[in-house]
């Protein structure tokens, strides 16, 4: 694996991960209703910990690989989802949008684990975990919308 690469990589999840502490959870979204199956606050930073460096540790494998145009551009595309997804749901508090770029955010992530399958088993399986807490997210922001008619309009 070329470390430059992972440093490259890394850089671009960090800058993603950012916006979760340029628009943390404020009073706001500890006002609303919350099924009881969210995950607790100390869970987010340690799941995001891991996508990231897995993220970073899978797009650096692959980059280099020949065939690899497919998961790359999913690569970009969910990470630009993923940046985006924190800021219209904390900062704008725009729910509904939210959820249509989480929604958005699944199929891209889909879309990653499909073009791996066949490049790099390795890169693959690090990033199940992915689709997974993306999976839980998508429903908590949908459940957050439904519970919370009157935010969720905004």
């Amino acid at each position: 694996m070329d470390w430059m690469l992972f440093v490259i990589f890394l850089g671009a999840c960090t800058a993603a991960g950012a916006t979760g502490s340029m628009f943390p959870p404020d009073a706001w979204y500890r006002t609303l209703s919350k099924p009881t199956w969210t995950p607790p606050d100390w869970a987010f930073p340690v799941a995001w910990s891991y996508l990231y460096l897995a993220l970073a540790f899978a797009g650096a494998r692959v980059a280099p690989l020949d065939g690899a145009a497919m998961a790359m551009a999913f690569w970009a595309l969910q990470i630009a989802l993923n940046t985006l997804w924190t800021p219209v749901f904390f900062g704008l508090k725009r729910l509904r949008a939210a959820l249509v770029i989480i929604v958005c955010l699944w199929l891209a992530v889909a879309g990653l684990l499909a073009a791996l399958w066949p490049l790099d088993r390795l890169a693959f399986w690090l990033l199940s975990p992915y689709l997974i807490w993306v999976t839980i997210a998508g429903a908590l922001n949908l459940s957050i919308v439904t519970r919370n008619p009157q935010s969720a309009s905004a």
